[in-house]
């Protein structure tokens, strides 16, 4: 479990994030929604460590993040898989380069052995025949199935995957989502998802909580997310003329 509270961020004189406390917890894909410039990725990189918050504190089960020195952190990083919005996968590796390249970094595995971890990581998201291409040769879902395995390579305990679904096609995305909540499920780690896609919230989102101006103005279920009272939510929810129809639809059926 990680626990975000009471975390202020500013840049000279905006406030990006503001008293923000978030409970997310192990074994479920815990989604962070809202608009572009809303927040999520400077909450994703101040809990990585990327950024300082100017106040608050950030415990992965009980240690505070934030009071720690780098060496305690460096720990904390070790236990943490990162998924990019654009994989940024090194184009001049293979896909099992690119997989044992935390490995290299940060085990004390032979090569074979790393080499090892990394097919068999390459096998769980369904790539176990591409593990000698290059990036430039593979497609889009493909590449960032070949980022999950690799955040997946450290078996580690927190899962950060930021807009997950960037650029791909509504089938890949599905299946991406998928695959994030199966690995969830079945590695039982702590998954939280930057993510403005709909989809995704109605397919995996066991935990959501919307961002809106730097604060916090819902959290729930997917179940909840469609029947809100906060206005706030609905603007983001209901913006496409599709989901007015389906909001339409679900009033009508709920009379």
């Amino acid at each position: 479990m990680i626990e975000v509270k009471n975390i202020h961020k500013s840049f000279g004189n905006k406030t990006v994030l503001n008293n923000i406390n978030i409970h997310f917890e192990r074994g479920k894909t815990n989604l962070i929604i809202g608009e572009s410039g809303s927040g999520k990725t400077v909450l994703l990189k101040t809990m990585v460590g990327l950024f300082l918050p100017d106040k608050g504190d950030i415990l992965y089960e009980g240690r505070n993040f934030c009071a720690m020195n780098f060496e305690d952190r460096k720990l904390i990083r070790k236990e943490i898989g990162m998924l990019f919005q654009g994989g940024a996968l090194f184009d001049s590796h293979t896909v099992e380069e690119n997989v044992m390249f935390p490995l290299s970094m940060f085990t004390d595995m032979s090569v074979s052995e790393q080499r090892d971890r990394a097919n068999f990581c390459l096998s769980r998201v369904n790539l176990e025949n591409a593990h000698k291409l290059y990036p430039s040769e593979i497609s889009g879902g493909m590449k960032k199935r070949v980022a999950i395995a690799r955040a997946i390579a450290m078996n580690p305990k927190y899962l950060f995957c930021d807009e997950p679904n960037s650029g791909l096609d509504p089938r890949t995305s599905v299946l991406i989502d998928n695959l994030i909540y199966e690995i969830t499920q079945e590695y039982n780690m702590t998954t939280i998802v930057i993510t403005h896609d709909m989809n995704s919230v109605m397919e995996i989102g066991d935990n959501i909580s919307f961002l809106y101006k730097g604060e916090i103005k819902w959290q729930g279920h997917r179940e909840e997310v469609m029947r809100t009272n906060s206005p706030e939510l609905n603007n983001f929810v209901y913006a496409s003329e599709f989901m007015k129809k389906l909001k339409q639809s679900l009033t009508h059926f709920g009379d």
